[in-house]
């Protein structure tokens, strides 16, 4: 693992070197992009920015507007209000049309730390995996975020991408980014490791424990929620006796429910959940609540120690 970086600096300067390509992309903002990095946009391209205010429902309807009429529109705020308080706006405007919006939606997980729970978006996943049409990418480091915009930004139809709030590792060697095809981190036959966004580090540190105890670990980084990689677990599941998602949303509707449906119609194999298990946030430092919700590397590697026969 190399420089840390945070995935909203990516995010807004990608943003402004798709604007200097694509006349035709608009960004909308909720009153919050300094801390969504939309403001570089802004800066650089104030005519085909619109701050919509706090008014998180009326910017996803301006921006299913603008899509109909043929623009490319990224749209941005917290992770807990694009999801939330917009998914009425978001399911019947945006999806059902299959339009052309990119919803960028920072400050994802509990790692969002202080603000606590009310800005702790951990059921978003499975607003948005409920929705036909919607593509979920949750990128694990700086550099995959910048692929996961661009991919986004050239594929039509709407996009769920997810950011954090902190700075995070950049992963090296973890091959070419593409929507829908995970990436294959580490080899093993022991134990499947799955996880996406900032659990892949957590799951890294936990492999290196695990390979000093004798146990190999498969690392899967599924940035791709939908479209799923099917293929890559179901030959997990044929090579491996034990599944562990990791994530940092709930155990319900997100990553692990994707797995555990496609494994129990194709292949059983024993899967277990690494998330938020039936609790709300709440504030506190990044660090500490990764370990306070079961989060940490240290929780992932008892899972495995748990679980495996």
């Amino acid at each position: 693992m190399a420089e840390q970086l945070y995935q909203r600096d990516v995010y807004g300067q990608t943003l402004v070197e798709l604007g200097l390509s694509d006349k035709n992309i608009v960004v909308l903002d909720a009153d919050l992009s300094s801390s969504t990095r939309t403001n570089l946009f802004a800066k650089q391209f104030p005519d085909r920015f619109f701050n919509i205010g706090v008014a998180e429902q009326n910017m996803m309807a301006v921006s299913a507007g603008l899509a109909s009429c043929g623009k490319t529109v990224f749209v941005s705020t917290f992770a807990v209000f694009a999801s939330g308080r917009a998914w009425d706006q978001v399911r019947l405007a945006i999806s059902y049309n299959n339009f052309n919006v990119k919803i960028v939606a920072t400050h994802a997980g509990i790692t969002v730390g202080p603000d606590g729970a009310s800005h702790q978006a951990l059921e978003d996943i499975a607003l948005m995996r409920v929705l036909p049409n919607m593509n979920i990418i949750v990128p694990c480091d700086g550099p995959q975020t910048e692929d996961a915009v661009r991919v986004a930004a050239a594929t039509p139809g709407p996009f769920y991408i997810r950011l954090g709030r902190s700075k995070v590792s950049t992963l090296e060697n973890k091959g070419e980014f593409k929507l829908g095809q995970a990436q294959l981190i580490t080899e093993g036959n022991d134990v499947t490791i799955v996880a996406c966004g900032i659990m892949v580090t957590e799951a890294l540190l936990a492999i290196k424990n695990l390979a000093q105890k004798g146990i190999r670990a498969r690392l899967i980084n599924m940035h791709s929620i939908r479209p799923l990689d099917s293929a890559i677990i179901l030959k997990a599941a044929g090579e491996t006796k034990l599944i562990v998602v990791c994530e940092e949303h709930s155990t319900i509707g997100g990553l692990a429910s994707s797995i555990d449906e496609i494994v129990a119609e194709n292949s059983p194999v024993k899967v277990i959940r690494v998330g938020v298990r039936n609790r709300f946030g709440q504030s506190g430092e990044p660090q500490e609540l990764l370990k306070e919700y079961n989060l940490s590397s240290l929780d992932i590697e008892k899972a495995v120690l748990s679980n495996i026969s």
